[in-house]
């Protein structure tokens, strides 16, 4: 009877062995090319914007991919083990909401190299993640507060959040939900920068 076993012992060592030797390579996330406008931008809501790099907290300005999982200790951040942004989730809603002013026909400039008079807008992120609801089923929140700025004086501040269901439950899927958030909360800014004085 041991003789019996031998076989069927090696067999399973064998792959187990080779279960064990699984290579997982990393892959590196970012929100993809800039979708191409529905429609032709309309007049732009300001000739020229200055746009800050987006502020937030240190979690967002690492390169760590992290998930929630509110049916398991919600008040825990986890990263993904094998998964990452290939820069900053602050870089990268940085650069898409800029593309995404610029795409809709204002002249977008940075703080560096601003000309006195132009209005100001100021970003600053509460919250970027991929929250599970269950192993699942996950979507992606996103909550920025958005100030605009004439001569340094505030005109008006508003808080933006979205939640979009992500394709699915893993890595892929949140990066892809969390780049879909962020255009969505880029077209509700622009939208309300056009219900702002021009002067």
């Amino acid at each position: 009877m041991h003789t019996r076993l031998l076989p069927l012992l090696a067999c399973a060592a064998i792959l187990s062995g080779c279960a064990g030797s699984k290579t997982v390579h990393p892959t590196a996330f970012d929100f993809g090319p800039l979708p191409t406008a529905s429609a032709a931008p309309a007049a732009p809501v300001v000739p020229a914007l200055v746009v800050a790099d987006i502020s937030g907290p240190a979690s967002l300005d690492s390169q760590r991919m992290q998930y929630r999982l509110l049916y398991d200790d919600a008040q825990q951040p986890r990263p993904y083990a094998y998964n990452s942004w290939s820069v900053t989730p602050l870089q990268l809603m940085t650069q898409r909401v800029k593309a995404r002013v610029a795409q809709s026909g204002v002249k977008v400039l940075g703080t560096q190299d601003a000309a006195s008079g132009l209005p100001l807008l100021r970003i600053e992120a509460d919250e970027f993640s991929q929250n599970f609801s269950s192993p699942q089923q996950s979507t992606a929140s996103i909550s920025v507060r958005a100030s605009l700025f004439r001569a340094h004086r505030l005109v008006d501040q508003r808080t933006f959040s979205r939640s979009t269901p992500a394709p699915s439950a893993d890595a892929p899927g949140g990066a892809q939900a969390l780049a879909s958030g962020t255009d969505a909360i880029a077209a509700d800014i622009l939208a309300w920068l056009a219900t702002l004085p021009q002067q």
